[in-house]
């Protein structure tokens, strides 16, 4: 039995405080928090429950040109919101397949990003859509693209006073198409083996959100006339190093990742032209 202490601050200099102790996390939804602390593959000294937290929200609203989403907001708020759902369909077709109903009734958008699984199923979704992260601490505020936000496997940029406060997209000025892929070994309650996001602009301009293909998740950028040929798809792919594990094998994540992504750069065209 694992033995800590618990807080429930109510303001992020309390929360950022109580993080900076040796051995404290910070508990959001606790969907991976609570089954890493069960299996001790985490041995906190102290849990830090940020849920009452006055700086952090729970809500999804437009700010000027951008939609800001609380930390506290979880995935089933994300397939409900009618404006993620218009604008960012990727997104709300990601947090559709996080876990089970109960997890994304509890998980949040910002912990899953925190979690910093390669294969976390969002962070494609948010990277093709250029979206960045709000982190506070002691020191102040700072704002990072997604993608720059995970150092390695587990591991993420924020220090350990620091909390993730929002996520943040840029709502586009103009039609945009986008899909979202993923496969995995069985239907259900499952990670990726390989999950990606697609973004298309009219100027034809790609972004692409590879997860489970590297140590974190990464972006590639092309253009439609980059893609017309296998060497340009190779060069787009070249950013990834799949691995072999339980859940796949290299050779396999590399040849279903270039599937899978010409299905939804073609996906995601349509929906531009429909749009």
């Amino acid at each position: 039995m694992t033995v800590f202490d618990y807080h429930r601050p109510e303001s992020l200099a309390q929360a950022s405080e109580l993080l900076a102790h040796e051995r404290a996390v910070a508990l959001a939804g606790g969907t991976d928090l609570i089954v890493a602390i069960r299996h001790r593959k985490v041995q906190p000294a102290m849990v830090v429950d940020l849920k009452s937290v006055s700086e952090i929200g729970d809500d999804i609203a437009q700010e000027g040109d951008t939609l800001v989403i609380g930390a506290r907001a979880v995935m089933r708020q994300l397939i409900d919101d009618m404006t993620v759902n218009r604008r960012f369909p990727a997104l709300a077709k990601a947090a559709s397949v996080v876990g089970s109903v109960q997890i994304r009734n509890r998980a949040t958008l910002a912990g899953n990003l925190c979690n910093a699984s390669p294969a976390a199923d969002t962070a494609p979704a948010l990277i093709a859509y250029a979206a960045t992260v709000g982190i506070t601490g002691p020191d102040g505020s700072r704002v990072l693209p997604v993608e720059d936000f995970f150092t390695g496997p587990g591991e993420t940029v924020l220090d350990r006073d620091e909390v993730v406060t929002s996520v943040r997209l840029p709502i586009p000025i103009s039609p945009m198409g986008s899909a979202f892929a993923r496969v995995t070994r069985r239907r259900g309650v499952d990670l990726a083996s390989v999950n990606l996001a697609c973004v298309i602009d009219p100027s034809g301009r790609v972004r692409f959100g590879f997860g489970a293909v590297g140590p974190t998740p990464l972006l590639a950028e092309a253009t439609l006339d980059d893609l017309g040929d296998e060497d340009g798809w190779s060069r787009l792919l070249a950013i990834t190093s799949p691995i072999s594990d339980v859940r796949a094998g290299a050779d396999y994540r590399m040849a279903m990742l270039r599937v899978h992504s010409g299905r939804a750069l073609q996906a995601a065209s349509k929906e531009l032209q429909a749009s």
